[in-house]
This record gives structure tokens, C-alpha cells and sequence, in this order.
């Protein structure tokens, strides 16, 4: 079992979103990275090291194949990075390939569930991307779940702000 819940592929599907508005991706490419390297990675080697994320994102690779077989084109290179051959992307639809980066992502994210727990994996996460919402999904509840949207927001604030500047 993976643990890719619809609610992790909900959180995968949001950071995804952000990190294509972010890059100003065109529909029409394949993304040239995947946003778990650059952003995830560094904290990941801490606790797992530059091999064990490798052996995480090959097993979400691994996994997310089984829900989408062009992902086997997908290669984990040994620095934890990924590639796939430009060919084939120019063959799938736009969307196949941002469905692609979401399962990849929530099987990854399933992965770190298993390994260190859903608190751990989502502080992670709203560490890394503190501007994606989680609170109404559950992660945070009670009256902290309102905390969670009002300090969220007030980070994305101050970052449009500072963006301004």
C-alpha cells in the first residue's frame, strides 16, 4: 500500500498548481524539474540522506507507474533529481504530464507518511510550502484549523508584499 490518499494527492495537486504559477510553465512542455528536488530535498537529506531519497522517490516513481505506465519513462538520477525523455512528454497531453507530477508527489508524500507519520510529513510540508492551505483538509483541527488559514494567509501576504517591493 502506498498511502497516495485522495487527501495527499489533494495537498500534491495544490503545491503542484503553485509550482507551475510560480515557474510561468507553459501547458504545452513537460515541467523541467520536479519541485521535490529542489525544495524537499534539502530537508530530506538531514533525516534520510541523498540515498534514501533517491530510494523514496524511486519507489513513488515506482508506485505512481502503476496509476500512470508513462511514468516508467521517468528516471530517479543518484543526486535524488529526475529526468524523462523530452520525446515522450511531446506525445502526452498536458494535463497526463501535471497528473503525472501530482500522483508522483502524493505517492512520494504517502511514502514519508509511512516512514515518519502524518504530523511529521505534513509540518514538513507546510514548512517547505508554507503558502499551499492545508487546514481545510483536516491536517489541523479544531480551533487551530482557523489558526493554520489565518497564518498561512498572513505569510502568502507578507511574501506579495515583499514581491511587490
Amino acid at each position: 500500500m502506498s498511502g497516495a490518499t485522495p487527501r495527499l494527492r489533494i495537498v500534491a495537486m495544490r503545491i503542484i498548481t503553485r509550482d507551475v504559477r510560480e515557474n510561468k510553465l507553459s501547458a504545452n512542455q513537460p515541467p523541467p524539474s520536479f519541485p521535490v528536488h529542489e525544495k524537499l530535498y534539502p530537508h530530506l537529506e538531514a533525516l534520510i540522506g541523498k540515498g534514501g531519497f533517491r530510494a523514496l522517490l524511486w519507489r513513488a516513481r515506482l508506485l505512481a507507474a502503476e496509476d500512470l505506465p508513462w511514468l516508467d519513462s521517468v528516471h530517479v538520477n543518484a543526486d535524488g533529481s529526475w529526468k524523462s525523455e523530452r520525446e515522450y512528454h511531446s506525445q502526452l497531453d498536458p494535463d497526463e504530464v501535471f497528473e503525472g507530477r501530482v500522483i508522483l508527489l502524493a505517492h512520494l508524500l504517502g511514502l514519508l507518511q509511512a516512514f515518519i507519520g502524518e504530523s511529521l510529513t505534513m509540518r514538513l510540508v507546510r514548512d517547505v510550502w508554507p503558502e499551499v492551505l492545508l487546514g481545510d483538509l483536516n491536517y489541523v483541527e479544531g480551533d487551530e484549523n482557523e489558526e493554520e488559514k489565518r497564518r498561512a494567509e498572513t505569510r502568502l501576504a507578507k511574501k506579495r508584499r515583499k514581491d511587490i517591493r
